[in-house]
């Protein structure tokens, strides 16, 4: 292994950006690069600017192909001094009262695993292969940039994780998975509602929950947080 990682010495994410062909472009933007380092206040300024990334390959669009359609996509985040979790969400936190949360840097092992395959057969298509599709096998908790994991247990057996993001004023939803014979608890809102809880005592200003798409679809659900702002590509964040 080399002393050093060749992609450490990027200085600038934004100026410098490495484009990649994609196999279909269906919109006026489509980028991607590989950094194997970035600062929380990179991160911060990529969030802002509609990135996400998979482990260490950023990415931003604004079209992609969902149900046989075009659709516009939709960079989501809250402006957490607006946040107010709704009657239903406060149900949810209600709910789920019971159980145990710990909050440390990411880590994937033999109990994380077992609970992302089980989550895993929840999917009728495109289901990930492995938790490395979203985060470093070089190191989880590291790169491209520091990164958190909220472990939730009942009674001692995992039921949900998710790990997010940590920039300098900003927390970013990356992956959520909880086990489905405990659908009933809605653990996947629920621990996005733990995030934005986090990231308020911490003093964030925002938090990200991902891409959406104009339209009805399966991340409709990252909508209905109040406070929510969502980007246009040609004007920037506004109220959704």
């Amino acid at each position: 292994m080399p002393d050093t990682d060749p992609f450490d010495e990027i200085a600038c994410i934004l100026d410098e950006l490495v484009p990649a062909e994609p196999a279909v472009k269906y919109g006026r933007i489509y980028e991607t690069f590989y950094a194997a380092n970035v600062s929380p206040e990179h991160l911060d300024e990529l969030l802002a600017n509609g990135w996400r990334h998979f482990a260490e390959s950023f990415y931003r669009y604004d079209r992609t192909l969902f149900d046989g359609s075009i659709r516009e996509v939709m960079p989501l985040r809250i402006k957490l001094s607006d946040f107010v979790p709704s009657k239903s969400q406060r149900r949810i936190l209600k709910r789920n009262c019971d159980l145990e949360i710990a909050l440390n840097p990411a880590e994937i092992d033999e109990e994380s695993v077992a609970l992302f395959r089980a989550h895993r057969e929840r999917f009728k298509s495109n289901a990930p292969n492995s938790l490395y599709d979203y985060l470093s096998v070089f190191g989880p908790a590291e790169r491209p940039s520091p990164v958190g994991e909220m472990r939730v247990h009942r009674e001692k057996k995992l039921v949900a994780v998710s790990y997010f993001d940590i920039g300098r004023n900003a927390l970013s939803g990356v992956y959520a998975m909880f086990d489905p014979s405990e659908a009933c608890r809605s653990l996947g809102t629920f621990t996005m509602l733990k995030e934005i809880e986090h990231a308020i005592e911490t003093g964030r200003k925002f938090y990200y929950q991902g891409y959406a798409y104009q339209g009805e679809s399966f991340y409709d659900y990252k909508k209905r947080f109040r406070g929510t702002q969502v980007f246009d590509w040609r004007e920037g964040w506004e109220p959704i």
